[in-house]
């Protein structure tokens, strides 16, 4: 080798970087590909970022996190990978400073950005600054989660509730941040409420004494009887968790941060132009809904329930209803009496019968008009 070329190569080996096993350097991305990032560090070879040192979290491709060109930071792993290249570390440097990140926001009581990427037994793990933290599952919502998985790819705010670099530990909690969330709208919430006022909200809940619906913050109680207007055994005849329904705000205590709301009370009365709906002499179908020792209340639509006495059940005699009359049983009924001051209807079983005969028979034997028949059986 000549004297020129030997001074040349000795000069380009002065010029380049000297690289330490440990150390973090800056270098130029040069190419991105699915599994690997090249990185031009000065060095008489170039460096390979492999996938497994790009990031902690494996659902992000390296081409978004860098693309040719971008100036970054990395940690030499080794300055020979077994081919003649050096290999580097982005996640290193990054959990550095996630670290240092993390131990300054639960310092400050600040919340931090936070992707989960995969459900484990008792809770997720979530890369918050580059960095594998834990989210117990108690800690994940304020509300009973019972399906995990559901929680993977999602980002939210959290808050630091335990650190330990040494052992690599960090815990989150997103449960906290929603208790404050909460706090603020319910007391914005609560300044709007007004009572009688109509509002949105969707069914989160349901007991055996109701369903919560979430007005927006506050979890509003609507109680089995201001469900529906007809009879309910249970609150999941009505509605189902999920359905959006518009509720009445019945009442409502501020200190106690509870609302009171009604189903049945944005749906027309069943009473209301009952006298129109079933005028006295009026024939109409319904069904057998309750028996007791004096007679068998008949439903004629949901909420608005007659009374057939026992006596116009049947022409013969009967000791009690259950003789002649089953709950269930669709039955034609003849209207006597309408009282809607007092909710009450008053139903023959015999009446529409003896009606019902009577149109038959002047249909087949007479030449009397129905109508005729009619007005006389009013």
């Amino acid at each position: 080798m000549s004297n020129d070329m030997q001074n040349l190569m000795e000069e380009i080996e002065k010029s380049m970087v000297r690289l330490r096993r440990g150390e973090i350097v800056s270098g130029k991305v040069i190419n991105v590909t699915n599994n690997e990032i090249f990185v031009n560090v000065g060095y008489k070879s170039d460096g390979i970022i492999p996938k497994d040192e790009i990031s902690n979290d494996i659902t992000v491709q390296p081409s978004e996190l860098v693309k040719e060109g971008d100036e970054i930071k990395v940690y030499v792993l080794s300055l020979d990978d077994g081919d003649g290249n050096v290999l580097l570390s982005k996640k290193r440097v990054d959990l550095t400073k996630g670290w240092d990140d993390l131990e300054k926001i639960k310092e400050a009581e600040s919340l931090v950005e936070t992707k989960v990427i995969e459900a484990v037994k008792g809770g997720v793990v979530a890369i918050a600054r580059g960095v594998r933290c834990f989210i117990p599952a108690s800690q994940l919502s304020d509300r009973f989660v019972d399906n995990l998985k559901s929680f993977e790819g999602k980002s939210f705010t959290t808050k630091v509730m335990e650190i330990d670099r040494k052992r690599n530990k960090a815990v989150l909690s997103r449960k906290v941040v929603l208790a404050e969330e909460n706090k603020h709208k319910k007391v914005e919430l609560f300044s709007k409420l007004d009572k009688g006022m109509q509002i949105s909200g969707e069914v989160k809940r349901i007991t055996d004494f109701g369903a919560f619906v979430d007005i927006g913050g506050i979890d509003g109680l609507v109680h089995i009887s201001d469900l529906s207007w007809g009879r309910v055994k249970h609150p999941s005849e009505v509605v189902t968790i999920g359905d959006i329904v518009k509720v009445v705000v019945l009442d409502f205590d501020k200190d106690k941060g509870k609302v009171s709301l009604g189903l049945k009370q944005t749906q027309k009365q069943p009473w209301d132009d009952v006298e129109l709906k079933y005028p006295i002499g009026s024939i109409v179908e319904g069904k057998v809904v309750r028996l007791v020792d004096f007679g068998a209340f008949v439903e004629l639509e949901v909420g608005l329930d007659g009374l057939v006495h026992i006596s116009q059940i049947s022409e013969k005699h009967i000791a009690k209803p259950s003789e002649e009359l089953h709950i269930g049983q669709k039955v034609k009924v003849k209207v006597l009496d309408v009282k809607p001051e007092e909710k009450r209807i008053s139903l023959s079983i015999t009446a529409a019968d003896e009606k019902e005969e009577a149109i038959e028979y002047v249909a087949e034997n007479s030449p009397t008009t129905i109508g005729e028949i009619l007005e006389e059986n009013k």
